[in-house]
């Protein structure tokens, strides 16, 4: 396997931020934004298992949609913990694409004033994916790529009408992606991550999110041979249909632009430390600010 494959297939984040007290106000499951960048379209060691921990802080003053009154939040904090474990196999099965399966437990803890929230478990992501060899040229791989068809099970804590941030959106979602890794030369990737999220409803609030596109995207140079990558790293997320409730739309389309720097050291062809920071622009109807995480990943 070749050692310029770094980043393993990761489907992206599962803390499901949901429901600040206001039923038109930051509806949708706060997916994969930024948790994937360089090197994203193989994985880094070819077949077997792979364990990843994330860590993320994102923090934003900004809080569009919400009506200024004493039960407003000034400030939004967030810590987030990702679990993730993944198997790719060799064994191929539609068009050359060898199955793989993906799992990630999120852990959740906010921080907001004056409302309240509550920290827990985040839902369970389960995505069974296919990864195609890489095609290669002389000097190395020239494209890799791969589909997944991400699930998302409202699995984690959830209290309505309780506090008003939860862990657990309380809804089944759909957000299949297809990620692919192009080599301008053997030192200098550019990757993307492409999204299309469905939500279903509600039952608690008979709320339905629209559907959205979303992507992650990012380009890194080689700076020291299979050890350190510098590069530029961002996400977008756009709805592209409005948000229902009871069968009615209800508007308040959400979208956003962050971009940042990023960093990746390799202690070994197993073992990978991605540190990423984004900040973010042009948001609509939820909250803005900058994030930063740090990825660890190894392989068994």
């Amino acid at each position: 396997m070749c050692h310029r494959r770094y980043s393993p297939p990761i489907v992206g984040l599962v803390l499901a931020l949901l429901l600040m007290s206001s039923a038109s106000a930051y509806q949708q499951p706060l997916v994969n934004l930024g948790f994937t960048s360089f090197m994203d379209g193989a994985p880094p060691a070819g077949p077997g298992f792979y364990f990843a921990e994330y860590i993320m802080h994102w923090t934003a003053d900004e809080l569009p949609g919400i009506p200024d009154n004493p039960a407003r939040p000034d400030r939004f904090r967030s810590w987030a913990s990702l679990n993730q474990l993944i198997y790719q196999s060799n064994t191929p099965v539609l068009f050359g694409g060898k199955w793989g399966i993906d799992v990630i437990l999120p852990v959740a803890m906010f921080e907001t004033s004056p409302i309240s929230n509550q920290d827990g478990l985040g839902d369970l992501l389960v995505g069974p994916y296919l990864q195609w060899d890489p095609i290669m040229g002389k000097n190395g791989p020239l494209f890799m790529h791969r589909v997944e068809f991400q699930t998302i099970w409202p699995t984690g804590t959830y209290d309505s009408p309780g506090p008003n941030l939860n862990p657990g959106s309380n809804f089944f979602s759909f957000d299949p992606y297809w990620a692919g890794t192009l080599f301008l030369t053997p030192r200098w990737e550019a990757s993307v991550r492409l999204h299309y999220l469905w939500n279903d409803e509600n039952d608690d609030t008979r709320i339905q999110p629209g559907q959205a596109v979303h992507a992650n995207f990012a380009t890194s140079y080689e700076v020291i041979q299979k050890k350190l990558r510098l590069g530029v790293n961002g996400y977008f997320f756009n709805q592209v249909t409005d948000t229902e409730m009871n069968g009615t739309n209800i508007g308040d389309d959400e979208r956003v632009l962050g971009v940042g720097p990023g960093v990746l050291w390799s202690f070994s062809q197993d073992s990978h430390l991605f540190l990423n920071a984004y900040f973010e622009t042009a948001a609509q109807n939820r909250p803005e600010g900058e994030k930063f995480i740090l990825r660890f990943v190894h392989h068994f």
